[in-house]
């Protein structure tokens, strides 16, 4: 990439509010430039060749991993970042082994999170490393919502994550949630990682917490 050239970046997140805090975020940086924000791959492939695809590892219908498999096959160009909370190092070999070159934590700062992009973009791999502070506690107050528990009413949980917020408080591991719900083990992880990103917690424990004093 030349000097004064800015890293064109399309996100895909199903996500609508982290999606434009997201695409405000970055379009308050002079290396980059969102050509495309929002929740299908086939939107961010037409017209665009973006240098860096940021895709979310918790997208509803559980497929984030075949989806960045597809586009690694389809733009072999282009980088791929996934944005996650906790990924597992089962997660991390299969996003790798499909063509993920970087992952940008959704609890890293939001300067580290910016570097992520760039070092994936000149060509770099970057691993998962815990940050400081929540990078969805300032995607927050972008918004301009600074109490917590405000946030935390606002959300709309659907009664599926519910019901796995529940099954959590039992002290049930996701395997065990899959054969009672009868669901498979990967769409578990896809709610439990929607489930901590709505609510901003960052382990299953937290979840479990959440639910204990729901329930009282």
């Amino acid at each position: 990439m030349s000097a004064g050239e800015r890293i064109t970046i399309a996100i895909i997140d199903d996500n609508l509010m982290v999606r434009h805090a997201l695409e405000t975020l970055l379009g308050t940086l002079p290396d980059m430039r969102v050509v495309f924000a929002g929740d299908s791959v086939a939107g961010a492939v037409t017209g665009t060749k973006p240098q860096v695809f940021l895709l979310d590892a918790g997208l509803a219908d559980g497929d984030s991993l075949r989806l960045a498999a597809e586009l690694h096959e389809a733009n072999p160009d282009s980088r791929i970042i996934m944005m996650d909370l906790l990924p597992t190092s089962e997660d991390v070999m299969e996003f790798v082994n499909a063509g993920v070159s970087g992952f940008a934590l959704k609890d890293s700062t939001f300067e580290e999170f910016a570097e992520t992009i760039r070092a994936v973009a000149k060509g770099q791999s970057v691993l998962p490393s815990r940050m400081t502070e929540s990078l969805f506690s300032q995607i927050a107050r972008e918004a301009g919502v600074s109490d917590r528990k405000q946030v935390i009413e606002d959300i709309r949980m659907t009664p599926r994550e519910l019901q796995i917020i529940s099954i959590i408080g039992e002290g049930l591991s996701n395997k065990e949630i899959a054969a009672r719900l009868n669901i498979a083990t990967h769409t578990v992880k896809s709610h439990v990682r929607n489930v901590m990103e709505k609510l901003a917690l960052h382990s299953r424990l937290q979840i479990a917490a959440y639910s204990h004093r729901q329930s009282d």
